[in-house]
């Protein structure tokens, strides 16, 4: 072999060590993110169950106080209930937004009820229940950069190459509800039937 047929292939070589290496580190950075869009998620999971666990409670607190709420009382239902149905994340934001609105409802109301209001039971569950919707806001906030993130990368070349080998698709954003961005409408002179 003569000296220029050896550097050729060295050099061809390390252009394909290079090449593989390369790819490689693409496909592992991408499985890193996948893998941190669902447990960012699973991070959101965990605080939604620490939620839908306190609900139970607050709601026992303040039925002796607030007999003559029954529909605050049904809508808080209704939002669990979609949110155990809920599949997607999508569904599980609508879900989640309904929840939301249904306990702003319910706090609301609350304002109604002086003893409640003095209540320790109360207090600690309302308090517990406002630490945890600030946890899932920053929770939501970190899984959507996660998945900007994600979506971004796999959509940009070289990375949409090996992407669309390893057939990943985009991730759904935790999107708020329009009624989300809406003010809440608060009558404290009408009682619930």
């Amino acid at each position: 072999m003569h000296p220029g047929e050896i550097l050729w292939t060295v050099v061809i070589g390390f252009l394909l060590v290079g090449s593989v290496g390369y790819f490689l580190s693409i496909y592992n950075s991408l499985i890193e993110m996948k893998n941190n869009v669902g447990r960012s998620w699973a991070n959101i999971d965990v605080l939604l169950k620490q939620r839908h666990d306190e609900l139970p409670k607050l709601v026992r607190t303040c039925e002796a106080y607030m007999q003559h709420e029954r529909a605050i009382f049904d809508k808080l239902s209704d939002a669990r209930g979609a949110l155990a149905a809920a599949k997607s994340v999508a569904q599980r934001a609508d879900a989640e937004n309904q929840l939301t609105r249904a306990l702003g409802g319910f706090f609301a109301v609350a304002e109604n009820y002086p003893d409640l209001k003095a209540n320790t039971s109360f207090q600690g569950l309302q308090t517990r229940i406002s630490e945890l919707e600030n946890a899932i806001a920053d929770r939501r906030e970190f899984y959507n950069d996660t998945v900007t993130m994600f979506n971004t990368r796999i959509e940009q070349i070289p990375d949409l190459w090996v992407a669309g080998g390893m057939a990943l698709q985009r991730a759904e954003l935790f999107h708020i509800d329009e009624r989300e961005r809406q003010d809440v409408a608060i009558d404290f002179n009408q009682k619930s039937a």
